[in-house]
């Protein structure tokens, strides 16, 4: 929940001691027994009472008056029972001494008891991502501008239904995503056994996430809607309607009502910070679906690990040889294209360098158009020397040469196609009409590229030339020897630098 402004008293809980204290046993099994008593009604017992049902457990059989009374008076000295006084049986002075009280359980006592029980149920009452009560709460705030002309009691009955629903989201929420951080949860995730229930909790999970995504935005939007009414109108009403509500045990009257108003706002406060951003604070249901997100992926990763694990060791020879033995029967590359990425998929692609010889130093030349090259493998032996063969060194002057010139042909043929599509300093994409080869679309595509990586949107092409990169309204469509690529209407205006 949202931060709130609540005045916080951080003195000594002494009626918590009896949780802890020597005689803990007996303490707890007299506080169970008076909280089972104050669910049926009965408030005030006697210690002959008390004493009763006390023996009538098997572990307190022999349980006697005088250990009673010391209890009694240590439960008393914690603030756990008060004692009353009962002036209708006493008949002598001896009765009066011995002051015949009645015991009932303190405000702090029973809500121990409710804490205490809860703890014990703790992992039978687990919680859950129900979507229900954002359609119930999405409800009640829609009903605000309603409940405006409504009578105090409705209004406080609109804004108890309201705050409970809100209440149970919240917790509900935080119990069932805290299972995921405890550390019986991370060992489960990480077990084998979890792989069978994986698909379970991710499709739970992401129904959640989808429906809450749902909920959220439509509950922000009434909270906008709504909000100003309920802070200027409905939680004064809310506040009037519990100053009218009487108490028994009301104290410091001067001060209440600063104290209700102050609750009301901040309670207020928490379920719209939930929906709501502000003031460069993530809202809470944000929070709550990033948190959702990655349990999400700690999941699929987990299951991802435990099936890699379970996979070392395993002998992947004869599975080796049937993949060899499938792409040597395919009749050509584009076969073997739509095999490998039958069998791989989209993979992380791992790039082997060996030192051998090129036909080509080109960067844009594709690893199939390679020609194919056997490498030589040396067997891991400590034992194991290279053979050394005495052989010249032969001259290549010529060789090289040739390739040089060959190259710098093809360059200054790819120059030529590439100034010819400049017209008056200027270079529009949209208006080349014929197919163009492969290196022309690199080309123009590595200019883009360099100019979109540059602020003032220039780059310079590999000739010399300056050129600033316009973009046109709408696009257009380039047509290559591999196909047609849409891309922006760009222009290319060349200076004369």
């Amino acid at each position: 929940m949202a931060d709130t402004d609540y005045r916080a008293d951080f003195s000594p809980v002494t009626e918590t001691s009896y949780l802890t204290a020597q005689n803990v046993r007996q303490y707890r099994a007299i506080m169970r027994l008076f909280y089972r008593e104050y669910e049926k009604m009965h408030f005030q017992l006697y210690k002959e009472d008390i004493l009763e049902l006390m023996q009538r457990q098997e572990e307190f059989s022999d349980y006697t008056m005088p250990q009673l009374l010391q209890d009694l008076e240590a439960l008393t000295g914690w603030k756990n029972l008060t004692t009353l006084q009962d002036p209708r049986r006493v008949y002598t002075i001896a009765d009066y001494k011995n002051k015949q009280y009645r015991y009932t359980m303190s405000e702090y006592a029973v809500e121990i008891e409710r804490l205490t029980i809860r703890l014990e149920n703790l992992f039978l009452e687990s919680g859950n991502l129900s979507t229900n009560l954002f359609v119930r709460l999405a409800e009640n705030l829609d009903a605000a501008e309603r409940m405006a002309g409504q009578s105090g009691k409705e209004i406080n009955e609109w804004w108890g239904n309201l705050q409970e629903d809100f209440k149970r989201l919240n917790q509900n929420y935080q119990d069932y995503l805290r299972e995921f951080y405890s550390g019986k949860a991370e060992k489960l995730l990480k077990s084998v056994e979890f792989i069978v229930h994986k698909d379970r909790f991710i499709a739970y999970l992401k129904d959640f996430v989808q429906e809450m995504q749902t909920h959220s935005y439509r509950i922000a939007g009434i909270i906008r809607r709504r909000g100003s009414l309920i802070e200027t109108s409905l939680l004064e009403k809310v506040v009037q309607s519990e100053l009218e509500i009487p108490h028994a045990l009301s104290e410091r009257e001067d001060t209440r009502e600063d104290s209700i108003r102050e609750k009301v706002y901040g309670k207020w406060k928490s379920l719209k910070g939930w929906f709501l951003s502000d003031e460069g604070q993530e809202c809470e249901s944000s929070k709550v679906l990033a948190i959702t997100n990655d349990i999400i992926r700690s999941i699929i990763q987990n299951a991802s690990l435990i099936v890699q694990l379970q996979s070392w060791g395993v002998s992947r020879k004869e599975d080796y040889r049937n993949m060899v033995k499938l792409f040597l029967d395919c009749a050509d590359m584009e076969d073997a294209h739509r095999l490998s990425a039958h069998l791989f998929g989209i993979q992380q692609i791992e790039h082997f360098q060996i030192r051998g010889e090129r036909e080509t130093d080109s960067v844009n030349q594709s690893a199939y158009e390679e020609p194919a090259s056997a490498v030589l493998l040396k067997p891991h032996t400590r034992s194991y020397k290279e053979r050394k063969d005495r052989t010249g060194f032969s001259d290549k002057s010529l060789e090289k040469l040739s390739q040089r010139m060959q190259y710098l042909r093809r360059v200054e043929k790819e120059r030529t196609q590439m100034l010819r599509y400049i017209k008056d300093g200027k270079l529009e994409i949209a208006d080349i009409e014929e197919t163009v080869p492969e290196s022309v679309r690199i080309t123009l595509l590595q200019w883009i590229s360099q100019a979109n990586m540059s602020a003032s949107k220039k780059g310079r092409t590999e000739y010399g030339q300056v050129f600033t990169l316009k973009k046109k309204t709408g696009s257009c469509v380039l047509k290559c020897e591999d196909g047609a690529l849409r891309l922006p209407n760009y222009v290319l205006e060349f200076t004369d630098e």
